[in-house]
Parts: C-alpha cells; structure tokens; sequence
C-alpha cells in the first residue's frame, strides 16, 4: 500500500454537491460518470491534488441519509491544505462557504473551520 485514493461524502443531491465543491470550494471536478439511471461515480479534487480526492456519493437509503453532514459525530473529519490561506480563506467566503470561526494560529499552522453545505466541517489549514 503507497497512498490513500479517495474518501467518500454521502451527499443529498450529486449536482447541488458539485456546485458547492467546485463553485464555493474551488475544487476541480475530475470525474462524472453515469453508472446508472440513479448512480453517479462522482469525484472531485483540489486543483493539482496527486493523492487524495472526494468521492461524492448520493444517499440512497434512510441510513445513509442520517448520515448526511454528520458522518463524523460532529468533528472535523477533513483538512484542506492550502499554501495561501489568506487567499484560498478570502475566495471561499465570498463565495459563501461558513466558517464557523476566524483563523486562528496554532502551532502547525493557519487554521479556521468551515462547513460544506451539508453541515461536514473542515479544516481550512496553511502553513
């Protein structure tokens, strides 16, 4: 084993997903294939990302749909790099994604929490 490929987000709606992801996020979307008349294989990435992507995955059962925006409990259950936070911070809240506080400094780094539109919480993290 050498790398990590994808991690899932059970998503309500894979278009309204996309939207936030690649408008709001500024993530690319790398992939959108029909696999069949309700499923989607779905992936997106920040620009340039070699490893890791977002594989969002539309809730088809009551189980899967409780989990939506939920599906850690409530911690922060991914972290996004970024090599101009000031940037990348700025971008995204004009593009209305909710922080839930400001950026903070701590001994890692630049970081701030924010939500997707699901309620998922995030860390915003640069160096």
């Amino acid at each position: 084993m050498n790398r990590l490929g994808l991690v899932t987000l059970v998503v309500r709606d894979y278009d309204e997903a996309i939207g936030f992801y690649v408008d709001s996020v500024g993530f690319e979307l790398l992939e959108d294939t029909r696999l069949d008349e309700h499923k989607r294989w779905v992936v997106v990435a920040p620009p340039g990302a070699k490893e890791t992507a977002v594989l969002l995955a539309r809730a088809v059962t009551p189980e899967q749909e409780a989990r939506i925006g939920d599906q850690t409990g409530g911690r922060v259950s991914l972290f996004l790099h970024t090599d101009d936070f000031a940037r990348d911070h700025d971008r995204m809240r004009a593009a209305g994604v909710t922080f839930e506080e400001a950026p903070r400094q701590e001994p890692y780094g630049t970081v701030a929490v924010f939500q997707d539109l699901y309620g998922n919480r995030w860390d915003l993290l640069g160096s």
